[in-house]
C-alpha cells in the first residue's frame, strides 16, 4: 500500500483559491494567509512565519485531525511532552521561543518531569516504527499545530481584555476622551473591575505585575504568615530597577532582612541556592539575587497562587469587583463623529495657500487682508 503526499507551492494556492472563490490574486493571498495563520495548511519550510508566500515556496494542507476548529482540550502538559520529544530528536538544538517555553515550563513542571520525559521518549520510539516519510510528514503537521495552537489559546485568552481588540467599559478613552475607564484601572484603585480580577486567574505572573492584585495576594499571604515571601520577591524587583548608588547598601539590608541566620523575615531556600547568593553577595550587583527570587517566586506559584484563588481573601475581591455598564456618551461620540469633517493636511493647506497667492499675483493688486481672513477662515472650517 502507498500513501500519497500532497505538496503544492504557495503560488498554486493562491491560483485555486482565487479559481474556487472567483477573487482576485491579492484577495486570494490574503485568505491563504489566514488559512495559514489558523493551521489549515502548513509550510514544509519556512514553520515560524505562518503567511502564505506566493512563490515556489512548499505547502501541504493540515489533516483534519490537527485543526484548531476540532478543538481538542490541550493541556500544558501536552505542550511539555512535545517539546521534550524535538529536544530529543534535535538533541537539545530547539528554536530560540521552543527552548524558553521548554525551560518555563521545566521550572513549572518540574514535580512531574520524569513523567513526562518517559511520555516523550515513549512517542519518540513509537515515531521511528513509521517509515520515514510517514515519519517526516508527522513531524511537520505535529509541528504546525503547536505553531498555531500557541497563538490561538493566547489569542483566546486574552481578546477581551486588550482596549484595541474588545470594546471598554464604560467607554474608549482613546475614542471619546472620557478617561473613566484609566480612573477605574489605576494602580492601586480600592476596587478593581470585574475584567481585572479575572486576568490574575490567567497566570501567576499577571497577578504579580498588578499592583492591585498583588496587594490582594499579600493579604492572604498575611493570613497564612507566609508574607516574607512576597515581601523578599518586591524587595528583590526594587535593587533590580532602583537606582545604581544605593544598590549595594539595598542588597545588604536583603541579607539581613531575609536571608541571614536568625533575619527578622527569614526565607526558606535550598542550600545550592543560598550559597549562590551568599557568594555573589561579595560583589553585588542588580541580579545577584534572581537565584534567590526565582526559587521564591517558583515556591509561590506552585503552593500559595492555587490556595489564593480558592481562598475567602480571593472570593470576596471577585464578590466586591465592579462591572462599568456601556455609557450613552460612546453612543453620542459615534453620531457626532459621523458628522464631522476630515480636517485637511498642512501641506494640503500651504499648497492651497501658494496656489491663492499666486492668483492674486497674476489678477493685480487687492486687499491682501481680505484675503488672509478668508483663508483663516477655510483653515478652521
Amino acid at each position: 500500500m502507498f500513501i500519497v503526499y500532497i505538496v503544492l507551492s504557495g503560488e498554486d494556492i493562491v491560483a485555486w483559491i482565487a479559481n474556487r472563490f472567483k477573487i482576485d490574486a491579492t484577495e486570494a493571498r490574503a485568505m491563504g494567509t489566514m488559512m495559514v495563520a489558523f493551521g489549515y495548511i502548513y509550510p514544509l519550510q519556512d514553520h515560524k512565519r505562518l503567511m502564505l508566500k506566493p512563490d515556489t515556496s512548499l505547502y501541504r494542507f493540515q489533516t483534519p485531525y490537527f485543526w484548531p476548529a476540532q478543538q481538542w482540550p490541550v493541556e500544558d502538559t501536552d505542550y511539555a511532552i512535545y517539546l521534550a520529544k524535538r529536544n530529543i530528536r534535535k538533541k537539545g538544538m530547539l528554536e530560540l521561543y521552543e527552548q524558553e517555553q521548554y525551560n518555563n515550563l521545566y521550572k513549572w513542571m518540574n514535580h512531574k518531569w520524569d513523567f513526562i520525559v518517559m511520555q516523550a521518549k515513549e512517542q519518540y520510539r513509537a515515531g521511528k516504527e513509521r517509515k520515514k516519510p510517514d515519519r517526516v510528514v508527522f513531524d511537520c503537521q505535529e509541528r504546525a499545530y503547536w505553531v498555531v495552537h500557541r497563538l490561538v489559546k493566547y489569542t483566546t485568552t486574552y481578546k477581551e481584555h486588550d482596549p484595541f481588540l474588545h470594546a471598554c467599559l464604560p467607554s474608549n478613552p482613546w475614542l471619546t476622551d472620557d478617561v473613566t475607564y484609566w480612573t477605574l484601572n489605576m494602580p492601586n484603585v480600592e476596587i478593581p473591575t470585574k475584567m481585572r480580577v479575572e486576568r490574575w486567574t490567567f497566570s501567576f505572573g499577571e497577578l504579580l505585575m498588578d499592583p492591585r492584585g498583588r496587594a490582594d495576594f499579600r493579604l492572604f499571604l498575611k493570613k497564612e504568615f507566609s508574607g516574607e515571601n512576597l515581601a523578599f520577591w518586591e524587595a528583590c524587583e526594587d535593587l533590580k530597577w532602583g537606582a545604581a548608588e544605593t544598590m549595594k547598601e539595598k542588597a545588604q539590608q536583603i541579607y539581613k532582612t531575609f536571608l541571614a541566620r536568625g533575619a527578622p523575615r527569614w526565607i526558606n531556600i535550598d542550600g545550592k541556592t543560598m550559597d549562590i547568593t551568599v557568594k555573589g553577595l561579595a560583589h553585588p550587583h542588580r541580579y545577584v539575587l534572581d537565584a534567590a527570587q526565582t526559587h521564591i517566586y517558583m515556591l509561590m506559584k506552585k503552593d500559595s497562587f492555587g490556595r489564593y484563588l480558592k481562598s475567602p481573601v480571593f472570593k470576596e475581591t471577585q464578590k466586591k469587583a465592579i462591572a462599568p455598564e456601556p455609557q450613552r456618551f460612546t453612543l453620542l461620540y459615534n453620531q457626532n463623529a459621523k458628522r464631522r469633517r476630515p480636517s485637511l493636511s498642512p501641506i494640503i493647506l500651504r499648497q492651497q495657500e501658494e496656489e491663492q497667492k499666486a492668483k492674486l499675483a497674476a489678477s493685480g493688486p487687492v486687499d491682501i487682508t481680505q484675503v488672509m481672513s478668508k483663508l483663516e477662515r477655510k483653515q478652521k472650517n
